[in-house]
């Protein structure tokens, strides 16, 4: 293994020069020195290699460097910034740069913090280790900028259901270029996005076009961006939809729902819109409100009711952008409908009790019936041979039969 070796003499001349120069010119001449030491001493690099590493880091953060030798036989490790200036020497540094510290120095590693990160600190930085042949590698320092600012803005504040809005969402000065996703509540919808860069930064704006209805009233709308440098960065504005009323007729009296003569009506018209409806109406359709209608704000009352007062009654209500309304039917029915419904239900339930009890005791005594046949089957009592058991032959006892010669004739037999 040859090594390179300088003379004494010009050593020690370099050394008495440096000595001598002006304070801003000895450190050059210092680090001149080393260099030229370092050659000196520095056999030839067979077999030696250099790792280093990428490194990707948010603006603000600390970045670090890293050079290190695989089987190192003590080469000096030097660190370059991109312009080619000496950051660290071994464990000496030659640049005034306070944000580069050594985190660590051996034979087989350099190992330098940057600290605060900007994106002028973006770029290669080489590692080099002095062997001869020199060996050199680059590792590359990425940095990765959020956006400086994320604005929403609204076409209109107040929308109208049923209309199209436009909503525009900004990210500022970003690297790389942000993505932009919109959410309507937890609804993740899909907006157009443009990218505009300038100077190696990016502002990317995203438009989204809504047609809201009344039930997205109060619900946010969500700018979220997704960006390497940052996470949850995200901005809302909530929608204000004007909607026409909802309109709704509550039952307040009879609360069974049956309406007969002589009984009160009472109804309650519910409107919610927005803007609230200040004021309901109350119509009959086909006809007037009867005489002895009484209106109270959003109540109709209705005494003593007659069969005069059927119809359908229609609550309406509106305000700036548009009109609703709801309707009733009433049906007035007999003074006694009630009682006599009841009536009638207790006379069916009496029948159909009787007529089940009945069905049942017809069932028992069929049942009965066909087992008493079912055991005498076949068996038959007659008196047509009784006194004829004493006869010689068949001709005397039908003549000795009971009932005489008379009966022989009608009761009479024949074989074959």
């Amino acid at each position: 293994m040859a090594s390179a070796v300088l003379p004494s003499g010009s050593l020690c001349a370099a050394a008495a020069a440096a000595a001598a120069a002006p304070p801003g010119l000895r450190l050059r001449l210092r680090l001149l020195l080393l260099l030229l030491s370092a050659a000196a001493l520095i056999p030839t690099g067979d077999g030696q290699n250099l790792i280093t590493e990428d490194v990707t880091v948010v603006e603000g953060e600390v970045a670090t460097i890293s050079c290190r030798v695989k089987n190192s036989d003590d080469s000096v490790i030097q660190l370059l910034n991109p312009n080619r200036q000496t950051i660290y020497f071994r464990d000496f540094r030659p640049l005034k740069d306070s944000r580069f510290q050594l985190v660590n120095f051996s034979n087989s590693e350099l190992r330098v913090s940057l600290t605060n990160v900007s994106i002028s600190d973006e770029g290669r930085y080489f590692c080099q280790l002095y062997t001869d042949p020199p060996q050199e590698i680059y590792t590359t320092i990425t940095v990765l900028v959020p956006p400086r600012n994320l604005m929403i803005d609204i076409q209109k504040d107040t929308a109208v259901e049923g209309e199209e809005i436009e909503v525009n969402c900004t990210a500022m000065a970003s690297k790389p270029a942000t993505t932009i996703r919109w959410f309507k509540g937890n609804k993740e919808l899909t907006g157009k996005s443009e990218v505009e860069e300038w100077s190696d930064m990016y502002t990317v704006t995203s438009q989204l076009m809504l047609t809201v209805g009344k039930e997205d009233d109060g619900v946010p709308v969500i700018c979220l961006v997704d960006h390497p440098a940052v996470k949850d960065m995200q901005t809302q504005r909530y929608l204000e939809v004007q909607y026409k009323p909802q309109v709704h007729i509550q039952l307040t009296y009879p609360p069974q729902g049956l309406t007969r003569e002589g009984d009160t009506l009472e109804l309650t018209c519910e409107a919610i819109g927005k803007p609230q409806p200040v004021m309901v109406n109350w119509v009959r359709l086909d006809d007037d409100l009867p005489q002895h209608a009484v209106v109270s704000g959003s109540n109709l009352l209705i005494n003593n009711l007659n069969k005069t007062d059927n119809g359908t009654y229609r609550c309406e209500a509106s305000n700036v952008v548009g009109t609703a309304h709801s309707d009733y039917t009433l049906y007035v029915y007999d003074s006694r409908a009630g009682e006599d419904n009841s009536i009638r239900a207790v006379d069916h339930a009496v029948i159909g009790g009787v007529v089940a009890v009945v069905v049942f005791a017809m069932l028992c005594l069929l049942i009965i019936l066909g087992r008493y046949f079912a055991r005498h089957k076949g068996t038959y009592f007659t008196h047509e041979a009784k006194g004829a058991d004493d006869a010689a032959d068949a001709d005397t006892a039908i003549i000795n039969a009971e009932g005489g010669q008379n009966n022989s004739e009608e009761k009479k037999e024949y074989f074959i």
